[in-house]
């Protein structure tokens, strides 16, 4: 792990004002922000823990959990909402059998919600990993969830 981490530091040249990039590389890295690199990054960089902690929790998209394989996003979104999306919500933690927010026992996916993906002309709209899946109905969750399944 941590020749990764240095090694993300390292292709932002430790450049400090650079720490949300940073940021993100590890979270693609690891599917979430491990401590240890959280650690090693307040290092390498020279700068408190508590200015990266407080950078990894006040963005929704980073996660200091450990995540699943595939993550699962249900748009909460206006438009989806009115379409459906508390059905698909429904539907998915029937399938994946866990609550939004909560990760599967394989560690397979991650379930999570979004205020928006802005595809609002296709709700009610799922995205796994970078895939999105529009006009989504209870009927299209299992074969969906089918394609990331190993």
């Amino acid at each position: 792990m941590k020749d990764k981490v240095t090694a993300i530091i390292k292709k932002y040249e430790g450049d400090s004002s650079q720490l949300v990039s940073i940021l993100q590389d590890i979270q693609a890295e690891y599917n979430y922000l491990p401590r240890t690199a959280l650690d090693k990054l307040s290092k390498k960089l020279d700068i408190p823990q508590s200015h990266v902690y407080s950078m990894a929790t006040f963005f929704r998209a980073f996660s200091l959990k450990e995540r699943g394989k595939h993550i699962v996003n249900v748009c909460q979104g206006t438009a989806c909402h009115v379409r459906g999306a508390d059905l698909i919500l429904e539907s998915l933690e029937r399938q994946l059998d866990v609550k939004r927010g909560q990760t599967t026992m394989d560690r397979g996916f991650t379930l999570e919600t979004v205020n928006c993906m802005g595809c609002c002309a296709t709700g009610p709209v799922v995205k796994i990993d970078d895939e999105f899946f529009g006009h989504m109905t209870n009927d299209k969750v299992e074969p969906m969830l089918s394609k990331f399944k190993e």
